[in-house]
């Protein structure tokens, strides 16, 4: 008989555990899984388990390719299960290519005359997934919010940052979810931020890789009416829970779809935003919607210089601007007061009310 012997953590089972376990089993005629266990997981991860030892225990033991479970509980880092293996002296150690302890397995093996194996990445037969991962999709929230943008855009985009300036954004409801999305797709809103954050994952990394900036998943992942520090990562100057704008705030669809990647190069005036998220800041600070008005007026008149669309004039509005990017996707109103987005909502269909999302 082959006695094949593999070891890990294996706190949150997936398919790509079974597949190791199959492939290992293949080497021989007998397969011994063993587990770190509660105490050890602890000391050299500092988390607790997913479940207790005895459920993890049943539940490896329940799979028909594993023929014996054992749990590691030894406290040399990598070896937590060095006294079963030389008791139990098996013909190979499986491992996978990525062991972060070939060295100290290699000279156990040595120890009872083992073979060392590296199993290779085969093609999966589920997408990849890892503990990681897991745990952060369990960890997601149900629901997002999106958000708006006031002024200093673009000076989130690493390569346009600014020492001493700021951004300015609002996280907003009606949330999304991954079911319900009542919002238009590549609106300009953050949705691929939330749609990031409601998958597990954090969306600052994927949206700097594309060449934009951390705004959107930072407010939604922060959400209330933020501004932060120009830089090449998300750092929060302050927060207010963004209640001097409920009422006053729609956003307008302008019938086409925005793309900010396709838009990042373009010239602009990074003079004028700068000095619209300075006046913003001061307007939060204030919880003064008239001179946020004056900041968002300022940016706005920076992307019309870009060449976007004159939007349309609405009564009552204290200011209006592109969300994000521009060139279609959303605008965004600020209105004088309450009756005054009543009145305008009543008027225009593709008009619709939003308010600050503050956790």
């Amino acid at each position: 008989m082959t006695r094949i012997f593999v070891s890990g953590c294996y706190d949150i089972l997936h398919g790509g555990h079974l597949q190791f376990f199959e492939e290992a089993r293949a080497l021989g005629d007998h397969l011994t899984v063993s587990f770190a266990s509660e105490e050890v997981l602890w000391i050299h991860k500092r988390r607790r388990p997913s479940i207790p030892d005895e459920h993890k225990k049943a539940m490896l033991e329940g799979m028909a390719v594993v023929d014996d479970v054992v749990i590691g509980d030894g406290h040399d880092e990598g070896l937590d299960f060095r006294e079963h293996f030389l008791r139990i002296r098996p013909d190979v150690l499986a491992v996978t290519e990525d062991d972060q302890y070939a060295g100290l397995k290699r000279d156990l093996c040595e120890q009872v005359g083992a073979r060392y194996v590296v199993l290779p990445k085969t093609p999966p037969r589920f997408a990849p997934v890892s503990t990681t991962s897991i745990i952060r999709w369990v960890q997601a929230p149900t629901e997002a919010p999106l958000r708006v943008d006031f002024a200093g855009g673009w000076l989130d985009v690493p390569r346009f940052a600014r020492n001493g300036a700021f951004i300015v954004n609002l996280a907003v409801s009606p949330l999304v979810s991954l079911r319900d999305w009542p919002y238009e797709k590549q609106s300009g809103l953050g949705g691929s931020g939330a749609w990031a954050l409601l998958n597990g994952r954090c969306g600052i990394e994927s949206e700097i890789d594309l060449g934009v900036g951390w705004q959107d998943p930072a407010v939604i992942r922060e959400t209330g009416l933020c501004v932060w520090r120009s830089g090449p990562r998300p750092v929060l100057d302050f927060k207010r829970n963004g209640d001097f704008l409920r009422g006053r705030l729609a956003i307008l669809w302008t019938g086409a779809p925005h793309d900010t990647p396709g838009v990042v190069d373009l010239p602009r005036d990074y003079d004028r935003i700068e000095q619209s998220g300075a006046l913003a800041r001061e307007a939060v600070l204030a919880a003064d919607p008239g001179q946020l008005a004056a900041a968002i007026d300022i940016y706005h008149a920076t992307q019309l210089d870009e060449g976007m669309d004159p939007l349309p004039e609405i009564p009552g509005t204290l200011a209006r601007k592109y969300c994000g990017g521009g060139y279609g996707g959303y605008a965004l109103y600020l209105f004088e007061d309450e009756p005054a987005r009543s009145a305008a909502l009543a008027r225009h269909d593709q008009l619709r009310p939003v308010e600050p999302h503050c956790r």
